[in-house]
Order: C-alpha cells, then sequence, then structure tokens
C-alpha cells in the first residue's frame, strides 16, 4: 500500500486489560492498514476481540502498546470523522428519530451552520436511509430494523471519514438484515465512505467487503489472515450466489473460521 492509501494504520497495537484475575490479554500484535474508501470487515469467533479492535479505532479505549492513526493524525479519543454505529442502536428513547439524528448534527455542525441548515442536514440523512415518513416517532414506536437505519442516519449525518460497525444487523432478522444491507452497498457506493465493520457473519461479510480481516481465536487475539474479496460492485447478492469468486471467498472464510481456528463456544 502506498501512504496515500493508508487512510487507517495500526500498529503494533497490544491490548491487555486489568481484572481481579490479573491481566487479560485481549489483542496482541495488530498491524493493519486501511484505504480511503475501503470496506473492511473484522470476522472471528466470539471472544477474539473483534469488538475490543473497533473501540480501538473509535478512539473509546487507548491501546496497551501500539498506535492508531487516521487521516495523519494518531487517534487518541473519539472525533466526529469516525462515527460508531453500534448492535444495540443506542438511541435516546424519549427523543423523536429526528431529534436523535439532530442532535449528532448539532454537535458536529452547530458553530459553523445555521439552525436551517441543521435541520437540512438532518432531514436528508433520514431521507437516505428511507425514514422520512418517521421522523417524528419515538424509538419505542418502529421497528428493529427502523431503530437500527436511525443509528446509521445518525452516524451518516456527522459526514464522517469512517463509519465504523459493530455488528449493525446482528439483532436482525434474517429479511430485515438483508434489505439494509443491500442499502448499507448503496450508501457506501454514494457517500464513498470508509467502513470497518465487525460482522460473524460469513455472507454478510463476502457481499460488503473489499478484504475480509480474520482473527485468531482469544486471549491474545491476532489477525491470522487477511483475504481479498475481488468481486466487482455494484454487487447483487442474486447474481452473486452463482458466482464461483463469491463460493471460494465464503469458503476461504468458512475454513479459515471452523477448520483452522475451531474451537468449542463456551456457554456462559
Amino acid at each position: 500500500m502506498s501512504h496515500a492509501s493508508k487512510y487507517i494504520e495500526i500498529q503494533g497495537v497490544e491490548q491487555t486489560f486489568k481484572t481481579k484475575k490479573g491481566n487479560f490479554p485481549a489483542l496482541r500484535d495488530i498491524n493493519l492498514a486501511v484505504a480511503k474508501g475501503e470496506f473492511v470487515t473484522l470476522i472471528g469467533h466470539s471472544g477474539c476481540g473483534k469488538s475490543t479492535l473497533l473501540n480501538l479505532i473509535a478512539g473509546l479505549t487507548v491501546p496497551t502498546s501500539g498506535v492508531l492513526i487516521c487521516a495523519d493524525k494518531e487517534i487518541v479519543g473519539p472525533g466526529p470523522e469516525r462515527a460508531v454505529v453500534f448492535q444495540n442502536h443506542s438511541l435516546l428513547p424519549w427523543l423523536t428519530c429526528f431529534e436523535n439524528v439532530y442532535l449528532a448534527v448539532e454537535r458536529v455542525f452547530s458553530t459553523t451552520e445555521t439552525k436551517a441548515q441543521l435541520k437540512a442536514r438532518t432531514e436528508a440523512a433520514l431521507a437516505m436511509v428511507g425514514l422520512t415518513p418517521a421522523a417524528q416517532k419515538r424509538p419505542g414506536e418502529i421497528s428493529g430494523g427502523m431503530k437500527q437505519r436511525v443509528g446509521i442516519a445518525r452516524a451518516l449525518s456527522m459526514e464522517p471519514k469512517v463509519l465504523l460497525m459493530d455488528e449493525p444487523f446482528g439483532a436482525l432478522d434474517a429479511l430485515t438484515r438483508a434489505k439494509l444491507q443491500d442499502e448499507l452497498l448503496e450508501i457506501v457506493a454514494r457517500t464513498h465512505s470508509t467502513v470497518v465493520m465487525v460482522t460473524h457473519d460469513v455472507d454478510e461479510a463476502v457481499l460488503l467487503s473489499d478484504r475480509i480481516v480474520m482473527l485468531t481465536n482469544g486471549p491474545a487475539a491476532t489477525i491470522g489472515e487477511v483475504l481479498t474479496v475481488d468481486l466487482p460492485r455494484p454487487r447483487n447478492r442474486v447474481a452473486l450466489a452463482d458466482e464461483p469468486r463469491y463460493q471460494q471467498c465464503r469458503k476461504a472464510v468458512i475454513d479459515f473460521l471452523y477448520t483452522r481456528q475451531a474451537h468449542v463456544e463456551k456457554v456462559a
């Protein structure tokens, strides 16, 4: 990768958590560069540190050692250029969909834009995820899929350079999940966002990604393999089902997860 294409750089990152039972090594020796406009997914078994790595890029936690860089600046905390979409959408239940998104817009743009411009930005973000009709509803009045849409709208409204997504469709039924994946493909094609997304779904990873980063099992998880998904865009899930390269990518990820990293999931 040329320097210009290293938009996010993760260099020699380790993350150890202090617990009652002593130090717990979550991640070790993580080295990864993500290009501008690239869609990268992180995949691996439960407990392999996928969310830990995403939180480090978000600046929500600080690495024990190593350095993370975004757009030539060291990541030292959260910033509006990196927006996060969580699995549980984390909306404020007492605010409408419009107000939840407006809050984010206001935080980023209030010093440079008028109230009318902030309102227009909020409306545009809701329109982008097809939620204009639900703008005045509260989270308790809408479906899980719609809540996730609000979360995505809120993230996109900040015009982030990097979109960080932690299993955003993990709690949704298969049909809703497929619809939102297709919408995400369209949105990313329009916004040219750089995306890092945590998933445990092999098909989701292959459908969406330019590269799939496969993590070894924890503790002390590290990058086991990186797979380039050289399928042309725009991608169509129905057409891809019969595409030999799609099947090869899918098989490579499954082989890594269930043959080389096979382990019995611990039941909590």
